[in-house]
């Protein structure tokens, strides 16, 4: 009865598309495993106990003013499409640090202040 409903080239192309469905799956779990490989190879390079860069300050396309901590010292380098100078060593007491303020207090959880919207919606 299936062989009847369907022709031998309904069967074929059936058939191409499960395979391309198939190698396509393959194909992107091999860059899924692959990429996270590649990472943490990366990752395991890149890991530095001595040498941190604190902040950087763009001047212009390709010039750059960077404080970096090397060891326990803190130094302003510029840094330019070719070259890299040293600006001036700092102390601990010079570096300012901050945290950016961007209006939004994380006071109340999200269950309290949707439970509020729903709460004035409902009056309407």
């Amino acid at each position: 009865m299936f062989l009847q409903v369907f022709d031998n080239s309904t069967i074929n192309s059936i058939g191409q598309f499960i395979s391309v469905i198939l190698i396509f799956i393959f194909v992107l779990f091999i860059t899924y495993f692959t990429t996270r490989w590649i990472a943490k190879y990366q990752q395991g390079n890149i890991v530095n106990k001595n040498i941190k860069v604190i902040e950087t300050y763009k001047l212009t396309t390709n010039k750059y003013i960077q404080i970096v901590k090397i060891g326990s010292k803190y130094i302003a380098i510029a840094i330019g499409k070719d070259n890299v100078e040293k600006l001036v060593e700092l102390t601990e007491d010079e570096i300012e640090t901050f945290q950016i303020d961007n209006g939004f207090k994380n006071e109340e959880s999200f269950s309290k202040i949707f439970d509020r919207i729903k709460n004035i919606k409902s009056k309407k």
